[in-house]
């Protein structure tokens, strides 16, 4: 009977040996102000993860299509870690897959959990109830986006300045079209942080760089930036770098390096103009 198959059903999504919702990395203000950077970055990887709760098993796709760009941001894992670690900054990754539950999309969204993904159906994803849903989202959503709240608001308590910085990876060719971007700066309100490291990027030799290619940042495509950064009218990054670009460490290490030299030049470029602009306004 119906009752009783629902009666069955589990009350919690994750059990003691499936790895936590959010995996951080770097010093944190939550707790600690002290042992917080001195730089303003909070970095956020959204899509960094690729477990999948044991309860789910495979989700129905098969091992190949789970190592493609629909599971996971490929590279952004290790190159978010490198970069948090040189930049001396917080990092909050998301640990579980995309296929499970998308962390940049609003819950409800019709992708954030997707049934069918560049070509590849998610068998588990099918006629999920609206209690399994809830238990992806209060399970592995929430908690991640809480600890980007927390980490932002700690910073905010004591002083210290906030740029939000989002990063993500895309694949080289989607839905048949190849994208000749090696990396893009995705943006909508509040835009001014986000632009300056899109020109600084521009001005590297051999770069060719997308303003909001291949997406465009909107409050019906994201969630992590419109809620977290521009929600509280703080300045953010919103990156993308195409995936064969970091498939490799060497690859990694490099744009990690990259990143490291330009975000403190913009930011100093952004605090100077800020501050200027204050002086003309007082």
């Amino acid at each position: 009977m119906p009752h009783a198959a629902l009666a069955q059903e589990p009350s919690r999504l994750l059990t003691q040996d499936d790895p936590p919702p959010v995996i951080q990395f770097g010093p944190s203000a939550a707790g600690n102000p002290v042992t917080a950077s001195t730089l303003p970055f909070v970095l956020a990887s959204d899509h960094a993860g690729r477990a999948i709760p044991a309860a789910l098993g495979d989700l129905g796709v098969g091992a190949a299509d789970r190592a493609r760009h629909i599971a996971c941001d490929l590279g952004m894992a290790e190159t978010g870690r490198l970069l948090a670690q040189q930049l001396g900054c917080v990092l909050v990754e998301q640990a579980y897959s995309r296929l499970v539950i998308d962390c940049n999309r609003a819950p409800g969204h019709p992708t954030s959990i997707v049934r069918r993904s560049d070509g590849t159906d998610v068998p588990g994803n099918v006629d999920i109830t609206a209690a399994q849903e809830g238990r992806r989202v209060d399970e592995i959503f929430l908690p991640y986006h809480q600890r980007i709240e927390s980490e932002i608001s700690a910073r905010l308590e004591v002083g210290l300045p906030v740029v939000l910085v989002s990063l993500h990876s895309f694949t080289e060719c989607m839905n048949g079209q190849v994208r000749p971007w090696h990396t893009g700066v995705l943006h909508n309100r509040n835009p001014a942080f986000g632009l300056r490291v899109r020109d600084l990027l521009a001005a590297e030799e051999g770069l060719v760089v997308g303003s909001n290619e291949p997406y465009a940042l909107t409050d019906a495509s994201d969630y992590t930036v419109p809620v977290h950064a521009e929600g509280r009218g703080l300045p953010y990054l919103e990156i993308e770098i195409r995936q064969d670009l970091v498939s490799t460490a060497r690859g990694q290490a490099e744009w990690a390096a990259r990143l490291a030299r330009i975000l403190p030049r913009a930011w100093d470029e952004f605090s100077r103009q800020s501050a200027g602009s204050r002086k003309q306004t007082a």
